[in-house]
């Protein structure tokens, strides 16, 4: 079976904006992060999109204008040789209390039910304590910690409650590198 790399958006794969991504125009690559995907992509992993997109909600941008932003984002993977299996957004704010919404492990739930995932073979890459929280309560054999983003800020979250990334990377290039590295091999044990 094939292993199942899931990645947040913003921070990870292009630089996050306090004040949200709200046109394809804002949305800037990190380097080398298309490089990376290219690279799980050639490895034989699946990269599935985990994205809270709480703007929608917010009516800051439409849905049209979020579907922009990834077909820029997803014409930058392809053009680097990578390619994005499936995106899982949640539009909903903070507030609204839906299932999906990081913490929370219902997209990452929702893309096992519809790809036949197994999660002992899959990893999540974020940069805040939201995505390293979901990939636990999801199951995820793997989390990975990126320092691009909030990440900084997300390690001092995540050491106060006590929870501990499996792998802590400068970007997600660095990451890419040892998730090929440790799991192209079939071993997820490492």
């Amino acid at each position: 079976m094939t292993y199942t790399v899931f990645l947040d958006r913003d921070g990870v794969i292009n630089h996050d904006s306090d004040a949200y991504i709200k046109h394809p125009d804002e949305f800037h690559f990190i380097p080398k992060s298309p490089e990376a995907i290219a690279l799980l992509s050639a490895g034989g992993f699946q990269v599935i999109l985990i994205t809270n997109q709480s703007a929608v909600g917010r009516g800051m941008i439409s849905g049209r204008t979020l579907d922009a932003i990834l077909k820029k984002m997803t014409h930058g993977v392809e053009q680097a040789g990578g390619r994005i299996k499936d995106i899982f957004f949640c539009p909903h704010t903070p507030d609204q209390g839906c299932d999906c919404r990081k913490p929370k492990p219902g997209m990452i739930l929702q893309a096992v039910a519809r790809h036949g995932i197994d999660l002992n073979k899959s990893l999540m890459v974020g940069d805040s304590a939201k995505d390293i929280e979901c990939g636990k309560h999801a199951g995820c054999a793997k989390t990975i910690l990126v320092k691009t983003g909030n990440g900084e800020k997300a390690l001092a979250a995540l050491t106060k409650k006590g929870i501990v990334p499996d792998f802590i990377a400068k970007d997600l290039y660095e990451a890419a590198c040892w998730i090929t590295a440790n799991f192209s091999s079939g071993n997820m044990a490492s």
